[in-house]
């Protein structure tokens, strides 16, 4: 058995890139028989510091999130902007190469850059990082190894 990579192995959350979020919101609020979630949209660069392959971008997205059991949450991604030439973001790639579909898998750490090192040191590759409020998140092309992205949160 190796090491765990990670420092952990909870999943808290799994993220689908959508199109139309008040139509994703309502179609998973009907299937699990909950309310309707109010999206709200990620801050400006000012606040978010959205870097997409190792350049500052102005992306942004509305989300929406499903409490799925005490720890996992479904996270529901529109890209907004940028609707002639999108704004670059792991989000509008995914969109462009493979239409809405399950985006990553997240992972709450611990010392997010000491985790990112050891993932690129294993082939994987930071595409996209930020900052929320509280904390800040990572997104890692795990696409090869793991047929995923993975997403490293880190609250502070």
């Amino acid at each position: 058995m190796g090491e765990n990579l990670l420092g952990t192995s909870v999943v808290v959350q799994v993220a689908i890139v959508v199109r139309d979020i008040e139509e994703a919101s309502k179609a998973w609020a009907e299937v699990l028989g909950v309310p309707v979630p109010t999206a709200s949209i990620t801050a400006p660069y000012e606040e978010s510091h959205i870097r997409y392959q190792g350049e500052p971008s102005d992306a942004r997205a509305k989300l929406a999130f499903f409490n799925l059991g005490e720890q996992v949450r479904l996270e529901l991604i529109e890209p907004v902007g940028g609707s002639d030439v999108p704004v670059a973001s792991t989000w509008h790639q995914f969109l462009a190469e493979k239409g809405e579909g399950i985006h990553h898998v997240a992972f709450m750490v611990k010392g997010m850059d000491e985790v990112i090192a050891r993932l690129e040191a294993h082939g994987m590759t930071a595409i996209q990082r930020g900052d929320y409020t509280g904390g800040r998140y990572g997104y890692i092309d795990a696409e090869d190894r793991l047929k995923c992205v993975l997403e490293l949160l880190e609250n502070l």
